[in-house]
């Protein structure tokens, strides 16, 4: 069943799986991209890189203070997946912290080697795919069920900030 909220039409399990393949879209373009040569003084990699970290953060951030919060109260037998999907997310947030890190190194020493983002973004991925996952069969049914939306939906489906309106 579809949500009623803002007359979607589309099963919110279905746009969250969507959400989560755009991210992994994103950071597929990311991972090809440090394969190619950056011209001295471009930041593009940088900038992607931060791009990308917070599409990821404000989608988390977007879910554990919004849906997740809203799901409890609606479903509270789902806390301990709730709980799961919270530490995953932390555990991400680390990862991130640590590739905005290299890529600002990487931005600012010429010649600087981007294995360890790579591999960090390797890690990120396969980090991404077991969570996604979970997260979509643990909670489809219960989105598809109609969640009230009190406007988590904007940075969990659409990458935005909390708080501020879609482009």
């Amino acid at each position: 069943m579809a949500s009623p909220s803002h007359g979607r039409t589309a099963a919110l399990s279905r746009q969250l799986s969507d959400a989560h393949q755009d991210l992994r879209r994103r950071l597929a373009d990311l991972r090809a991209g440090l394969g190619r040569p950056q011209p001295d003084g471009d930041d593009r990699l940088l900038t992607h890189c931060l791009a990308f970290c917070t599409a990821l953060t404000n989608h988390h951030e977007g879910e554990d203070g919004g849906l997740f919060a809203q799901l409890l109260r609606e479903r509270p037998d789902l806390a301990p997946t709730i709980d799961k999907l919270v530490e995953d997310h932390g555990l991400i947030t680390h990862i991130l912290a640590r590739v905005r890190h290299l890529a600002d190194q990487a931005a600012t020493t010429p010649g600087a080697d981007l294995q360890a983002i790579g591999g960090e973004l390797d890690g990120l991925a396969a980090i991404m795919d077991s969570h996604f996952g979970y997260e979509e069969r643990a909670i489809g049914a219960a989105l598809d069920a109609g969640v009230d939306d009190d406007g988590w939906s904007e940075p969990v489906l659409r990458f935005t900030a909390p708080g501020t309106a879609a482009p």
